[in-house]
């Protein structure tokens, strides 16, 4: 049995990260001895399936240290006498001279619970985000004497000020990422660019059906028989969700077309007030977070997806949405943006379709064309589904994965 590997990540279970809970899985399955470390307690009130089957206990990071003052002081206390103490200290107080902030003070008080709470015998720490999840790991790792490794996504690449990345990306043993977009970006920063791997997430198809054998032949024509129109992601501004509703309004009266979002977030009832506020919201159906088994059952449903995704002010944006990949493999068609790695999965015209971000009248148009063509939908869904299941299984990434933290060789031909 391997020593214990600390998976930290920024909260657990969530409903949005299904993608990380299958990777915790299928490393629990080669072997892999996992704690998961969550620096936030679960705000879901709903589970994936696949969670209850995750085996890894789940220690959860006081939240907010003055509210757990006495673990906090025991914490430190024992790591004050670590040989390793006075070097993550130094390098904290060096970050937070660049970075004075409420979040950075809290992330190494974090750190230390985790460097003494955590198992002895711990073999490694790993952290899921580039941002204070790896914080919170790097500095524990350093009192600790241990490596530490890390996962890449989106927003904790592109909210993360380069000098904060070059200096991870030269203190971490390694690190993946999930986009070739990102391991450019990153390759660019890091000192030793061979640490850096590209390690997409891919979908476990054990676990999904097939793609339904034919869809409607709807085109828009019948109110009886509207178009379903899904979106699934957060209410938050990378997704433009703002823009997507500007272009649903303006689409052809004679076009009759129904809206459904999955998802929550901030914006959430704003969002709700602007389809009221153009007249739409007879035609939108705001269903909220739901569990991962519906929310395949809606791509199944569902006659067309659709995420506006753009780059955000604060520079936050997504990589290549998980979603889009799972909708492509129902065989749904999939309209898009041609903004990060969206493009790396869909080629436009072929397997998909893609806009420029933020342009209303295009994502107006494509939505017009696509609703009225049941014979173009049906095509560039049959493509993208051969396409994702070609190229986008998560047993390739497993297999990455198992490697770099040192599992047996276990190959898909092994395997079958």
């Amino acid at each position: 049995m391997s020593a214990p590997v600390a998976f930290v990540l920024k909260g657990y279970p969530r409903l949005s990260e299904t993608f990380i809970a299958q990777e915790i899985l299928a490393l629990e399955q080669r072997g892999l001895d996992i704690v998961i470390v969550s620096l936030r307690q679960p705000t879901d009130t709903r589970r994936h399936p696949v969670h209850e089957e995750i085996k890894a206990p789940v220690l959860y990071l006081p939240e907010f240290p003055s509210r757990e003052p006495v673990r906090v002081a025991k914490a430190w206390r024992r790591a004050r006498r670590r040989e390793g103490y006075g070097a993550a200290k130094k390098q904290w107080l060096r970050d937070l001279r660049r970075d004075f902030s409420v979040v950075r003070i809290r992330s190494f008080f974090q750190a230390l619970v985790l460097a003494e709470e955590f198992s002895p015998d711990a073999g490694r720490f790993h952290a899921h985000y580039l941002h204070t999840p790896a914080s919170v790991t790097r500095y524990a790792a350093m009192a600790r004497g241990t490596s530490w490794s890390c996962s890449a996504h989106a927003r904790d690449i592109w909210t993360t000020p380069d000098w904060e990345k070059r200096d991870k990306l030269g203190d971490l043993e390694w690190l993946v990422t999930c986009t070739d977009y990102g391991f450019q970006h990153l390759s660019g920063l890091a000192p030793e660019p061979a640490r850096l791997e590209l390690v997409y997430h891919g979908l476990d198809f054990s676990r999904l059906p097939a793609p339904p054998q034919a869809r409607g032949n709807n085109d828009g024509s019948s109110e009886t028989d509207a178009v379903t129109i899904l979106s699934v992601g957060r209410a938050v501004p990378k997704k433009g969700y703002d823009c997507l509703l500007e272009a649903l309004a303006a689409l052809p009266e004679g076009l009759h077309w129904r809206f459904v979002h999955i998802g929550f977030g901030d914006l959430l009832d704003e969002l709700k007030r602007r389809a009221q506020d153009l007249g739409i919201d007879d035609k939108v159906t705001w269903m909220g977070a739901q569990p991962h088994d519906q929310v395949i059952e809606a791509y199944r449903s569902a006659d067309l997806f659709v995420l506006a995704n753009r780059v955000a002010e604060d520079g936050d944006m997504d990589g290549l949405p998980n979603v889009i990949v799972e909708a492509q493999s129902q065989g749904l068609p999939c309209l898009s943006t041609s903004i990060s790695a969206i493009p790396e999965l869909i080629e436009n015209g072929v397997n998909g379709v893609l806009v420029a971000p933020d342009d209303v009248g295009a994502l107006r148009a494509e939505l017009a064309r696509l609703i009225a063509n049941p014979a173009l939908r049906e095509r560039l869904g049959a493509r993208g589904s051969d396409r994702v299941r070609r190229d986008f299984s998560h047993e390739r990434g497993i297999d990455q994965l198992a490697r770099r933290f040192g599992l047996p060789e276990t190959s898909a031909r092994l395997r079958a």
